[in-house]
Order: structure tokens, then C-alpha cells, then sequence
């Protein structure tokens, strides 16, 4: 009777666990819809390059005048960590067959209390999913920034991007951008002028940086 309760134990710990995690993919559904109900009325063009991942994304309203030359689409969705890209991936990623990914997440998922090797994991099941459905498309990974707002987590988003520089290296069709470097002054800290009130999101002149950094990547 005691192996019997602790099994039913351990079933309802991982019920709840689950069920948790799933609504905390749901929030995201209205948006999604959102991005599906768009592109039934105006469909987005083929082997475009594809920006996708969080507010990083879902806020850089400029994007296509910052790349008049390549064809892009945002699909970015604020808030969200690398988990919730990957289980929309049929739905926001698949559909665009784009030549190219730029993903940004990773810092929601810090500040959340996952570790950089569960950031890491987290990336390669995004790209692992992608490679299997689009396996000519390049996928480049925009590092972790430096917020102010979350300078504590400065360490864990260095050890995170490191991961993923490393892995990154050993596949051609992988990218690695590094934003996290020109983000910091002179004595290693976030640098507040690219930032808006908050603190975590930027304001136009963060975007004017990362637009110089990406754009050579995407030719």
C-alpha cells in the first residue's frame, strides 16, 4: 500500500507539473492566432528571413526599414522563453519555409530561474525540431543581452551564450550573433543610453546596434 501511495504521489506531482506548463504555453495562443488570422490575409513571402523569440522581436517595429534589402517577418512574441518557439513551430515557423531563422529568447527563461544548461537544452530542441522540418534553412541565435534591469543575471547569460557559441561552431547552418559584447561599456557593465524607462526593453538606439551587428549575417 505504501509503493502504491507513492506512486500516486509522484503521478500527481508530474499531473501538476505538466498541466502548469502547458498553461503557461496557452497564454500564448491568442497571439498566435493572431499571426495565423494575418497571414490568411496577407500571406508573408517564401525563403524570407524569419525573426522569431520574444519582446527583443516582438518590439523591433523598425525591422523592415532596418533591412530594406532582405525580406523579413517578425513573428516575435513578448514575454515568451525558448520552450514556447519550439511548440509553435508548426504553426509560425514551418509555414514561412525562410531561408533563415534569427531567434532571440533566453533571458525570460533566466530571469524565470531556469539554468543556462536548461537554456542550452532548451536551444537545441528548437533547433533539433527546425533541422527536421526545414533542413536547408540557417538558424542564427542573437546572444543573451545585458539588460540593466537583470545585471544579476549577467554571469548566468554569459555562461548560457557561451554554451551556445560553442555548439553553434560545429555545424555550418548554425549562427552565433554576439550582441552581449558591444552592449557593455568600458568596465563590463549593460549600457544604460541603449535602454528604455525599464531598464530591460531598448529603445531606439539598442536597436540601431543590433541592426549594424545582425545585418551582415543576413546576406
Amino acid at each position: 500500500m505504501y509503493q502504491n501511495l507513492v506512486r500516486l504521489t509522484i503521478m500527481t506531482i508530474a499531473l501538476v507539473f505538466t498541466v502548469a506548463a502547458q498553461s503557461s504555453i496557452d497564454q500564448w495562443e491568442p497571439e498566435i492566432k493572431k499571426f495565423e488570422e494575418s497571414d490568411r490575409l496577407n500571406p508573408p513571402p517564401k525563403n524570407a528571413v524569419l525573426f522569431i523569440g520574444s519582446s527583443s522581436i516582438r518590439l523591433w517595429s523598425t525591422l523592415a526599414g532596418d533591412f530594406p534589402t532582405a525580406k523579413v517577418i517578425n513573428r516575435g512574441f513578448g514575454g515568451s522563453q525558448i520552450t514556447d518557439s519550439t511548440h509553435y513551430v508548426d504553426r509560425i515557423v514551418v509555414p514561412y519555409q525562410p531561408r533563415m531563422i534569427v531567434f532571440y529568447a533566453g533571458d525570460n527563461d533566466l530571469a524565470a530561474g531556469k539554468t543556462p544548461q536548461q537554456v542550452y537544452e532548451d536551444y537545441k530542441a528548437f533547433v533539433s525540431d527546425v533541422k527536421q522540418k526545414l533542413p536547408k534553412t540557417n538558424i542564427a541565435f542573437i546572444s543573451i543581452k545585458p539588460s540593466p534591469s537583470r545585471a544579476a543575471l549577467l554571469p548566468k547569460a554569459r555562461e548560457a551564450n557561451g554554451l551556445i557559441k560553442s555548439f553553434t561552431a560545429k555545424d555550418k547552418r548554425l549562427i552565433y550573433i554576439d550582441v552581449f559584447t558591444p552592449m557593455l561599456d568600458k568596465d563590463g557593465n549593460p549600457r544604460p543610453e541603449l535602454f528604455g524607462p525599464d531598464k530591460l526593453h531598448m529603445n531606439p538606439e539598442g536597436y540601431k546596434l543590433w541592426t549594424a551587428v545582425v545585418g551582415p549575417y543576413l546576406k
